[in-house]
């Protein structure tokens, strides 16, 4: 048998303690709701709670809907179009004879999955490529540089416009198509975001130090600058979800991408709608513009509740007064002394 020796401290030394333990997924992702207050916690709670909530719906869609998408009868009943909303309707009926209360519900996971895919996708190419031409520079920086200017000159709905056209008889899946449509808008913005913080970064001491012992240049990008260029990646992945959302409802709204026998979109229904609204029709718009308004509602709370938390420019810190008590040093006393709370702002 082996004895286990335990190691306490003595009055002259102190305890050995262990290292504190690495914070979860969790505690990283509540951080920020622990560091907000004020303003920036409302907005933080208020849209997670949002989303949340979208999320859900899109999720469970076939169990929170009443019916399919695509239905436009039950019990052998063909539902009447632009009905009024009732029992069986609980929303109405669009000018097709579909549940707008379903459709909405659907077009909530529309909306998720090609956002989902969009970030995804810009983060897969504007990341590393404003890596490699920040660190790299020269020749291949310049061309690159060049190519994402002359993308982010177009107006964004118009590049979406183009790329969606192009791509729709290349791929079978509308909800690819939109995506990779909303891709190309967003990469240019993740490319100069990292690139501005690659240059500056390539200079710092440390970087300049992992050259010195012979690393070479993709793990200096991989492990020195890939995590210190990205803080305010988050931040704008977020943001422009919110924007991905009315760019995705733009291209339904023009009948691109996404074809109404494929999925629900919000944009096609309100395109279907335009003719309603001047009959007095007021329930086949009212439902996916909400949809639509609580979503990119929901996704800039959170956007820029993180930007007031995460930007060292913006974040407010409060110095509290020290508790300095009457206290004796030696032989003479000290009386209590107070300082002035000052709240300033945290520079970059």
């Amino acid at each position: 048998m082996t004895a286990t020796t335990t190691v306490t401290g003595s009055p002259d030394k102190p305890p050995i303690t262990a290292p504190p333990k690495r914070r979860g997924i969790l505690s990283k992702i509540a951080q920020p709701y622990k560091q907000s207050h004020g303003v920036q916690r409302f907005m933080l709670v208020t849209g997670t709670l949002m989303f949340v909530a979208i999320v859900f719906a899109a999720i469970f869609a076939p169990l929170v809907a009443p019916y399919s998408f695509d239905t436009y009868q039950a019990d052998g009943a063909r539902f009447p179009t632009q009905g009024e909303p009732s029992d069986v309707n609980p929303w109405g009926t669009t000018v097709q004879g579909f549940d707008v209360m379903s459709r909405t519900i659907y077009g909530a996971r529309t909306a998720l999955e090609v956002v989902l895919l969009a970030v995804v996708f810009s983060l897969a190419i504007g990341v590393p490529l404003g890596l490699v031409s920040g660190y790299v520079g020269g020749w291949l920086d310049r061309i690159l540089v060049l190519i994402m200017d002359a993308l982010f000159a177009f107006p964004y709905l118009l590049l979406a416009i183009v790329a969606a056209f192009l791509l729709t008889n290349t791929i079978d899946s509308g909800i690819v198509v939109t995506a990779i449509a909303i891709t190309v808008v967003y990469v240019p913005q993740y490319f100069r975001v990292v690139r501005a913080s690659t240059l500056s970064a390539r200079e710092a001491t440390y970087i300049e130090a992992a050259r010195a012992m012979g690393a070479k240049p993709r793990t200096i990008i991989g492990k020195y600058l890939f995590g210190n260029v990205i803080q305010s990646v988050p931040v704008i992945a977020t943001l422009n979800a919110a924007d991905a959302i009315l760019t995705l409802a733009g291209l339904g709204f023009l009948g691109l991408g996404i074809q109404p026998s494929e999925a629900a979109e919000w944009g096609y229904d309100l395109q279907r709608a335009i003719s309603d609204a001047g009959a007095g029709i007021w329930w086949t718009a009212l439902f996916p513009g909400l949809g639509i308004v609580l979503a990119v509602t929901a996704l800039t709370l959170v956007g820029e509740g993180l930007n007031d938390v995460l930007n060292p420019t913006l974040r407010r810190r409060r110095i509290n007064r020290p508790d300095m008590q009457r206290r004796e040093i030696g032989s003479s006393a000290v009386g209590p002394a107070s300082a002035p709370t000052v709240e300033r702002e945290a520079g970059a």
